[in-house]
């Protein structure tokens, strides 16, 4: 994990950020002077460099500078990044991105090098059980429950991704489209009943479709879209994924995951590995993915101060948020995304 205590009293260089997100920035970096630049000219030789994700670097570096990468965290928001919320949980990054499965990032090493001690397991079953009893999720979306078919002998969740999105371009080396996902489990399981879901970026039109993503009939049983994920997850047989989310919550729930991409929290022992990753050997328990991903890895940015927080006192004001905002979406939301679509576009 990277220590955010090494950077205090540092300067932070933060490459091209949104308005939006710059609140959020500084509160990752307590103690550090956050300067928000247009072009990588402007920092100095062995300078820090912070850029969201992989997005690509706009001038030229200095030699010997620092490069660290901000992302979503797993355990969000109530509502879309798309649009525009603030988050509760980011990652900092001094190796790659947990996305990439082109090069170990971070998360990537802890979980190859990390002895999980038995306090830590005993913490990560704590806040697992209380993630999946809460219902709780990346984006805590959905107004509505789903019913399972009677007699369905097997029913397989295929959640749905942005195409355009790098955690397919560097996570899935084979299948990265959501129909040809959806074909490939319909062949594998002809007798299941399949339901796909599309993303919630595209049910909100912030995202574009995916490739004719309108004929996922012909492959599915079932689409759904404003259901609440974590209900859902609780009612499925198993989950088969690109690179989706999903399939990390799924596990927490204890159901079978099938990856047909290298998503994070595949290599492990822990899911069937349709395109196993090399770098990934070590078997872990699920706890000591929960550990690593939900408690060494993130920060957790508190919506009621300024201050990082715990995993457990995120639940807190994760459950706090959900409990005031509800399950459905405001107009004035709406009317929102109208702007966004108009002002940004549909990628």
């Amino acid at each position: 994990m990277l220590e955010i205590s090494s950077f205090s009293n540092s300067v932070i260089y933060a490459l091209d950020f949104s308005s939006w997100k710059k609140t959020a920035v500084r509160q990752c970096f307590p103690g550090s002077k956050v300067v928000f630049i247009a072009s990588a000219v402007d920092v100095p030789a062995e300078g820090i460099l912070v850029v969201w994700g992989l997005k690509p670097i706009s001038g030229e570096l200095a030699i010997d500078v620092k490069i660290i990468r901000l992302e979503d965290g797993f355990l969000r928001s109530v509502g879309l990044g798309a649009d525009l919320i603030r988050p509760l949980s980011w990652v900092v990054d001094s190796r790659g991105i947990y996305y990439d499965a082109t090069r170990a990032s971070d998360l990537e090493y802890l979980l190859v090098n990390t002895a999980f001690f038995p306090e830590l397991l005993q913490r990560a079953a704590c806040l697992r059980n209380r993630i999946v009893t809460e219902g709780l999720t990346k984006y805590n979306i959905g107004a509505f429950d789903w019913q399972r078919p009677s007699g369905a002998r097997k029913v397989i969740l295929v959640p749905g991704q942005v195409e355009s999105d790098a955690s397919l371009v560097y996570g899935a080396p084979k299948i990265r489209s959501n129909m040809a996902l959806l074909q490939a489990v319909r062949m594998a399981n002809l007798d299941a009943y399949v339901i796909y879901k599309p993303h919630p970026d595209v049910i909100a039109g912030l995202r574009a479709k995916g490739e004719k993503e309108d004929d996922a009939l012909h492959w599915c049983d079932e689409i759904v879209t404003d259901v609440d994920m974590g209900s859902l997850l609780m009612l499925v047989d198993e989950v088969h994924v690109l690179t989706s989310l999903a399939g990390f919550e799924a596990l927490l729930r204890a159901k079978p995951v099938t990856c047909y991409g290298q998503p994070f929290y595949s290599g492990w022992g822990l899911t069937i590995d349709v395109v196993p990753n090399p770098r990934r050997e070590r078997n872990l328990l699920l706890d000591e993915l929960v550990a690593g991903a939900l408690i060494t890895y993130p920060l957790y940015l508190s919506r009621n101060s300024h201050a990082l927080i715990t995993p457990e006192q995120a639940l807190n004001e994760l459950i706090d948020w959900r409990t005031r905002t509800g399950s459905i979406v405001p107009w004035w939301r709406k009317l929102f995304r109208m702007v966004l679509r108009r002002v940004v576009g549909v990628r």
